[in-house]
């Protein structure tokens, strides 16, 4: 079904991964450390990487954010760091999903099936452009479904799939306030204790990214709305 990099330094762990990975029909690619992975990257081009985060030859979270200058290959990483910082550390440099040490092997293959769904099954549909005002001034907004482009005052912003998700989500229903639960089955496509933060940690790199302009507001008590307007409105 897919290409997955396993990058664990745990012998017996990243073994089990791959014997779960493979029953379900993906192709699995091991490394114990994040020498080569760099390289199989570009020749390969897994379609999921899960990433360990301490390694004996480097840092998860950095190899992460290097290769998140270049590619959009969806990252979940598996690390035993349990702070709610690290996790958050984890989004920001671009990963996708954050699993903790010890984990059900079955839930790391329900998260792992619902990322590549998600990838994997979104039909393309057009690009679609909206503005936004303040007293700054007004900005554009274009999203590419086709191209899984987005593009803000006209500059190229590099999203995650899972930033990308959430943000075409909010935009295809303007004005409209969406709960964090409702964002992640919708967008994330797994409930998991604790899982609201890591919607509101990809809203906060989505404006981080869009330089923080008036897309997304925050309605408290209820989620998340997008005041944009479709520029042909």
């Amino acid at each position: 079904m897919a290409r997955i990099f396993v990058v664990e330094d745990n012998d017996g762990l990243r073994e089990t991964i791959a014997s779960y990975l493979e029953l379900d029909d993906h192709t699995v690619s091991c490394f114990a450390k994040l020498s080569g992975v760099d390289e199989a990257v570009r020749l390969q081009h897994p379609d999921l990487i899960i990433l360990d985060v301490m390694l004996p030859d480097g840092d998860g979270f950095l190899f992460a954010r290097r290769l998140r200058s270049r590619e959009r290959t969806p990252i979940v990483f598996l690390t035993a760091r349990t702070s709610e910082s690290d996790r958050i550390t984890g989004f920001e440099v671009g990963g996708d999903d954050y699993v903790v040490k010890p984990f059900s092997n079955k839930e790391l293959m329900l998260r792992v099936r619902a990322l590549l769904r998600r990838v994997q099954d979104e039909a393309p549909r057009r690009t679609a452009l909206w503005t936004a005002g303040e007293s700054g001034g007004r900005h554009e907004l274009e999203l590419d479904d086709e191209g899984h482009l987005c593009r803000h005052d006209g500059k190229d912003v590099t999203l995650t799939p899972a930033e990308w998700k959430i943000l075409r989500y909010l935009a295809e229903r303007p004005r409209m306030v969406v709960s964090r639960e409702r964002l992640l089955g919708e967008c994330l496509d797994y409930l998991a204790e604790g899982s609201e933060r890591t919607i509101d940690t990809h809203i906060k790199n989505i404006r981080l990214k869009l330089e923080k302009a008036p897309w997304i507001d925050t309605v408290r008590g209820f989620g998340y709305r997008f005041i944009g307007a479709p520029k042909d409105a």
